[in-house]
């Protein structure tokens, strides 16, 4: 029987509205870029200028704009489980998906040459995001038995809240330049990564013992507690200019991710594929950090980058994209009763959005990196354009198995 589509469904859960507003900037943020490389490689004449530099608006707009509305809908609707915190409230909710999904479009907008619609953009994403900080700390602090998970997740959100505010301060001249390539590793070494490795910490051995038969349950309590001091002693580092110390971090974080990986036994996790597809986007963290130990080995030895920006599309695109799809179909099926597995639409993204790694990896080891990067654009789009038009349609249709949420 068709069911009827309506936005009233965004108000019952949290994850369908910020999804939703998630699902849509994945493919508006990567449409921008696409299009951006595309004007530097094929020379356009017309082509608008950004009013600030465009790898600023690319690593701010996905750090900062995409990833958000997943980790906030995912948090929100786990942290009252985690923790026998209280739920949140709709308009709560509600307020982060429209802040966040409106300042997105705005800034998104702003990048095609209006400095205004680009500061409006940003400072209601900035609002948004702390709204969302807030909103969790406030279950955090009623809940009736606190964890190092949310403690963990709460302290990533606190660092990206810092980043975007710098941003936002830059964008308004109340800070320098240099706040902002603050920011752009913050987001990626101090707010997505410290977020993403505690949620997988948690999740892939809660889901491999509920579905794999004779699975022990692997959760070390030192983990987060090794990871964190490691990062942050990485991002300072990498912050301040000493490069050729970042094998310090990156060797030890390379053999503690593969320890992980192997630990959690990926090669038992192969059924369902919604399981397996966990495991082999978790592979990604360990290969990515493999990178960075080579490029900082032979920096530290040569004094020369030998990879460039790979290791960074190998986390980026490889582990936080893959683990993105993987979780996000995970919680969607789920909480909309539909069977917890893959499905043909999002193992079709999954195996894509695996080739668009390999091609933007491909783009900084060979020559002509433009359009190597346009290719991957373009494959990012068609990977995602089929996913974000069946998750839309769930989170806008009633559960199929007539339960509420």
């Amino acid at each position: 029987m068709a069911r009827s589509i309506s936005p009233k469904y965004l108000g019952t859960v949290p994850h369908r509205s910020l999804f939703l507003a998630g699902a849509v900037a994945l493919l508006l943020g990567m449409s921008w870029w696409t299009l951006e490389l595309a004007s530097l490689r094929f020379a356009w004449g017309h082509w608008p200028a950004s009013p600030i530099p465009a790898l600023w608006g690319h690593a701010m707009l996905m750090q900062y704009g995409v990833f958000p509305p997943f980790i906030f809908g995912f948090l929100m609707t786990t942290f009252p489980r985690w923790m026998r915190g209280p739920s949140v409230p709709p308009l709560r909710f509600l307020l982060v998906a429209a802040g966040l999904f409106a300042g997105y479009v705005l800034a998104s907008v702003g990048l095609f040459g209006s400095p205004c619609l680009l500061d409006v953009g940003m400072g209601l994403i900035c609002a948004a995001f702390l709204m969302g900080v807030i909103t969790l700390a406030v279950v955090l602090r009623q809940a009736g038995e606190r964890n190092q998970h949310g403690w963990s997740c709460f302290a990533g959100l606190c660092a990206g809240a810092l980043g975007m505010l710098l941003f936002f301060a830059w964008l308004v001249a109340v800070v320098p330049a240099s706040a902002v390539a603050f920011a752009v590793k913050l987001g990626t070494f101090g707010f997505l990564l410290p977020v993403y490795f505690t949620v997988c910490h948690r999740m892939l051995p809660f889901f491999g013992q509920n579905v794999v038969a004779g699975y022990t349950m692997w959760r070390p309590a030192w983990s987060l507690p090794l990871v964190w001091p490691l990062l942050i002693t990485r991002l300072l580092l990498d912050w301040r200019g000493y490069t050729h110390w970042l094998w310090l971090c990156d060797v030890p974080l390379t053999l503690l991710f593969a320890w992980h990986a192997l630990a959690w036994k990926p090669w038992r996790c192969t059924r369902p594929g919604l399981l397996a597809v966990l495991h082999v986007a978790f592979a990604w963290l360990p290969l990515a950090f493999l990178l960075f130990s080579v490029q900082d080995s032979v920096l530290a030895i040569a004094g020369r980058y030998i990879l460039g920006l790979a290791p960074l599309h190998a986390l980026a695109i490889g582990f936080f994209g893959s683990m993105l799809v993987a979780m996000v179909t995970r919680v969607t099926h789920g909480h909309s009763g539909r069977p917890l597995q893959m499905g043909a639409v999002p193992c079709l993204c999954f195996v894509l959005l695996q080739f668009v790694t390999l091609l933007r990896i491909r783009a900084n080891l060979g020559s002509d990196t433009y359009w190597w990067s346009v290719v991957a654009g373009c494959g990012w789009l068609l990977a995602f354009l089929p996913w974000v038009l069946r998750s839309a349609w769930i989170y806008l249709i009633s559960r199929v198995d007539g339960k509420q949420g």
